[in-house]
């Protein structure tokens, strides 16, 4: 039997990246297949076939989103301290599978049910994929960087060509077929990572690998049934989003109760000021997918029913391009932007993270005004331009790379590699409260609109994007001011 790489043979690769990258790559990018397809039409299935209005599609949007985030900072910590990142990979996929089966079943009436599967599920497969990436690594290797922007090209072109199939299958053939698709390309991300889990040697082993085996199983078992108990819980607070409100207060609570507890145990003051650092990092990118996170709510209405279906002079439906146009511009731009990252790094004038994390919040700005700019193209019917909105989304897409691959990677540089599932986690965690604060954002945008047209209803929307490009200025410009400080915390962390 051929003896299992260890770690040192891994992170001592040549070249840019390591061949194990381009396997997790792939098994992420059949995951945000699933996710990206789902994401796409939650909010389109909720308001055409379950016939909510669109400020509660809006709601509902948020809180199953905030779950699905919310997730991964649990299967994050469980991993880290019980199962290791590959059997929390595993489980998890196993059940985002049965998730898509059941709503594939009956979407109508299982719909709900199947995404409570789908929450779980996420949960414990999306953050221990991005942690087995920051083990390739070593600490002071600069290529970490560009490492996660290939990573995140991978994540991007699962959404994109999922976030295509599954509004089409959707809007023009069969709502069982779209949520079926979605099964179907979990499995082949599960047989991938069975084909080419031998060469991450050690990377995503149980904590507990050594422990005595009776013991081990016991806990590994519990995490599994506690899990599997969660689920009508989970359901109830999806159906009625005031208890996702009560939910996500409470384990904001008990996520930054958590962060400080294990700051405080960390003997070392220099590791506790990077923690600190790290969790300002995640603060922001709380605040930026508030904003951002339109995607998938407001500006998915807003594209079903207010844009022209003439995209430089092609027929295409506004729901393909607001679904899958950012995915395809991360594929073309992250290689690109990865790269030059290293070329500047060699040139030694390559921007440290809060920079690029400020350009990211002004580029955010830019395109919801370019959002909202879209009103003074509209006809007198309210039907306004495709082309000046997908080119918001190629403004969005710029600011996104130079904030969500490098905070992936920032987050690894700053934390104790045995904090490596809780900090992602955490990462993820910001994820899930920007959701629930974008459908919360998306939902008093669709109450705006007073009026029964779409002339009122461009009004409203596009106003919304006006405050909310606003928002994201502020907040660029709080980043900028607290620069110098947060440098200090991050010491000779770059």
């Amino acid at each position: 039997m051929e003896n299992q790489l260890t770690l040192e043979q891994i992170q001592n690769f040549k070249g840019k990246y390591p061949k194990q990258l381009w396997y997790l790559f792939t098994i992420e990018m059949w995951e945000r297949f699933c996710f990206y397809g789902m994401r796409g039409v939650l909010t389109i299935f909720m308001a055409d076939q379950l016939f909510l209005k669109e400020d509660a599609a809006n709601l509902q949007y948020g809180a199953i989103q905030a779950f699905v985030y919310a997730f991964t900072f649990i299967g994050g910590i469980f991993a880290d301290k019980i199962l290791g990142f590959k059997k929390a990979l595993v489980f998890g996929g196993i059940i985002m599978i049965l998730g898509n089966l059941l709503i594939a079943f009956s979407p109508k009436d299982m719909f709900y049910f199947g995404i409570v599967f789908s929450i779980i599920g996420t949960g414990f497969f999306k953050p221990n994929i991005s942690s087995m990436v920051g083990e390739l690594y070593t600490r002071d290797d600069n290529r970490r960087d560009a490492g996660y922007s290939l990573f995140y090209a991978g994540i991007n072109i699962g959404g994109f060509f999922g976030g295509l199939l599954c509004v089409w299958l959707g809007k023009y053939v069969s709502w069982q077929l779209c949520f079926l698709a979605a099964a179907i390309v979990m499995v082949f991300g599960l047989v991938t990572f069975f084909i080419t889990k031998k060469s991450l040697g050690p990377i995503g082993d149980s904590p507990k690998f050594k422990d005595e085996k009776p013991q081990s199983n016991i806990k590994e078992i519990a995490v599994y049934v506690g899990a599997l108990l969660s689920m009508p819980l989970i359901y109830i607070m999806v159906k009625n989003t005031n208890y996702t409100d009560y939910f996500m207060y409470l384990i904001g609570a008990v996520a930054v109760c958590y962060f400080i507890y294990e700051v405080w145990k960390l003997s070392d003051n220099s590791a506790q000021k990077k923690m600190i650092a790290a969790f300002t990092f995640i603060f922001f990118y709380f605040v930026f997918n508030s904003i951002y996170e339109q995607s998938g709510g407001s500006l998915s209405l807003f594209a079903k029913d207010n844009l022209t279906h003439n995209l430089l002079g092609f027929n295409m439906d506004p729901n393909f391009v607001n679904n899958s146009s950012n995915t395809l511009f991360v594929v073309l731009l992250s290689p690109i932007i990865g790269l030059l990252w290293l070329a500047l790094a060699k040139r030694k004038i390559e921007p440290n993270t809060l920079i690029k994390f400020g350009i990211g919040f002004l580029f955010l700005s830019a395109s919801f005004y370019i959002f909202y700019y879209t009103k003074f193209f509209a006809n007198s019917k309210g039907i306004t331009s495709l082309n000046v909105f997908t080119f918001a989304y190629f403004v969005t897409t710029i600011g996104e790379l130079c904030l969500g691959p490098i905070g992936m990677s920032i987050i690894t540089k700053l934390s104790p590699k045995k904090l490596f599932g809780m900090m992602m986690g955490l990462w993820f965690l910001a994820s899930a409260f920007g959701q629930w604060a974008a459908g919360k954002l998306g939902a008093e945008i669709s109450k705006s609109n007073t009026g029964t047209t779409l002339l009122t209803k461009l009004q409203s929307y596009t106003d919304g994007y006006y405050t909310l490009a606003i928002y994201a200025l502020i907040a660029g410009i709080i980043l900028i001011i607290l620069s110098p400080i947060i440098k200090k915390l991050m010491q000779e962390v770059k």
